[in-house]
């Protein structure tokens, strides 16, 4: 019986030979291109970082897989799509992924098996994913600086946002999001560009329940955050963009009280409408003769009944 995975195909048009497609190649990977992850990694030092902000409880003579290794194949995994530690049955001998790790691709050892890393995830405490987020962010700013050279950039601009993470099963705290009519995790993202740059960086991450309101941990990030950019850019002014869902007292008695400009959208009522009337209609008029959207500001005190 000929192998199950070579198959005959005749081009009878081309050639009157048979031309013969196997795909039974041992040592094959479809991911060489995360190569160039590995390579900013080690430019940026992040999965270093990141482990030297963890313990590791384990008795040393039975390490086989330090915590670096085992970072580095869970989030490489995931970059590469394999976001689910079940296919690290099938990649903990792919060649490509034993090379990021810096084994040999075909005599190395294999990466750590599925129950190792699960055990790996498991073992975190909250003290290490606040570790963990310290050193992303400081991974990122120490990046942008001596990217940017400090002084030169004169406009930093911080976005929170909170977006769903869609969950299959019985996991801890996946609720049912009404909005996004999933059950999910809802995590508060926070992303830095400089000046006039288009591009957006990923600072930090906070994984909340399905349901939590925006607000829920975005005082404490941006407390975090804000100090940590003004050391490193002293000269630059910081700007905090946030969406209509983070309108509450909470989050604006904290950026009145912060040296930063501050835009936050407000959910739309019938008393604001009301107030802008004329804004709106003067932005009509300027689309109507520029012939594109156009931006108009007004001044108006408003607060909602319940505010103080």
């Amino acid at each position: 019986m000929p192998h199950p995975t070579k198959q005959s195909v005749l081009f009878p048009e081309l050639i009157s030979k048979p031309a013969i497609v196997a795909f039974d190649e041992p040592e094959v990977t479809s991911d060489g291109g995360s190569l160039l992850l590995k390579a900013v990694d080690d430019q940026t030092g992040l999965t270093d970082r990141l482990a030297a902000a963890l313990t590791d409880p384990r008795e040393p003579g039975k390490v086989r897989h330090s915590l670096r290794d085992m970072l580095r194949q869970r989030i490489f995994g995931i970059c590469c799509g394999y976001g689910d530690a079940n296919d690290t049955a099938r990649l903990n001998a792919d060649p490509m992924h034993k090379l990021l790790l810096n084994r040999d691709p075909v005599d190395g050892d294999d990466l750590a098996s599925q129950p190792t890393l699960s055990r790996f995830e498991n073992q975190r405490r909250r003290v290490d994913l606040f570790r963990l987020g310290t050193a992303l962010a400081d991974t990122v700013i120490s990046a942008h600086r001596r990217r940017l050279r400090g002084s030169r950039c004169k406009l930093i601009t911080l976005d929170l946002d909170a977006t769903d993470d869609p969950c299959h099963g019985n996991q801890q705290l996946s609720l049912f999001n009404g909005h996004y009519d999933s059950w999910c995790y809802l995590p508060l993202l926070a992303f830095v560009s400089f000046d006039d740059e288009q591009d957006q960086h990923l600072l930090a991450a906070m994984l909340r329940p399905g349901t939590a309101h925006c607000k829920v941990g975005a005082v404490a990030l941006l407390k975090r955050l804000i100090p940590a950019l003004r050391r490193a850019f002293p000269k630059a002014v910081i700007r905090v963009r946030l969406d209509g869902g983070f309108c509450c007292p909470e989050i604006l008695d904290y950026l009145d009280a912060t040296d930063v400009q501050y835009l936050v959208g407000m959910a739309k009522n019938s008393v604001l409408e009301a107030r802008a009337d004329k804004d709106v209609a003067l932005a009509q008029e300027c689309f109507a003769i520029a012939g594109h959207p156009y931006a108009v500001y007004g001044q108006q005190r408003y607060a909602a009944g319940t505010w103080g």
